[in-house]
């Protein structure tokens, strides 16, 4: 299922709150990297064995977002039994070193953050 809200309610004009609301959730990274670590198309049970805590449910929807967004392709082959392969675009492709670098910093930084939430927490 498509998110019903396509654009931002309070600024649909603004693209940072657009796109910054689709690839934010809990799944979307995961997928992108996923498929871009791989290397290669892989079908759905690729994916979610991939990602084990994902539902089945929400990698569909997730999947479908991001081919909705340009950012997947889905390509289905007829055969029997049927194949459907997901793989990365060219516009994921050009995202792929800004998330790339958005995981390596929250490595670096990962530890200290947690110490600051926990400091902060005690605080409280």
């Amino acid at each position: 299922m498509l998110r019903e809200q396509l654009l931002d309610p309070v600024f649909p004009g603004c693209p940072i709150r657009n796109v910054l609301t689709r690839i934010g959730d809990k799944w979307t990274l995961l997928v992108l990297l996923t498929l871009e670590g791989k290397g290669t198309p892989l079908r759905f049970k690729e994916l979610q064995r991939s990602i084990p805590d994902v539902s089945e449910k929400m990698l569909t929807a997730t999947l479908r977002n991001l081919e909705a967004d340009g950012l997947v392709l889905r390509q289905a082959y007829a055969e029997v039994p049927p194949r459907v392969e997901y793989s990365l675009t060219k516009r994921s492709a050009s995202l792929m070193p800004l998330l790339n670098n958005l995981v390596n910093w929250s490595l670096d930084h990962f530890d200290a953050i947690i110490s600051d939430r926990q400091r902060f927490a005690e605080k409280k």
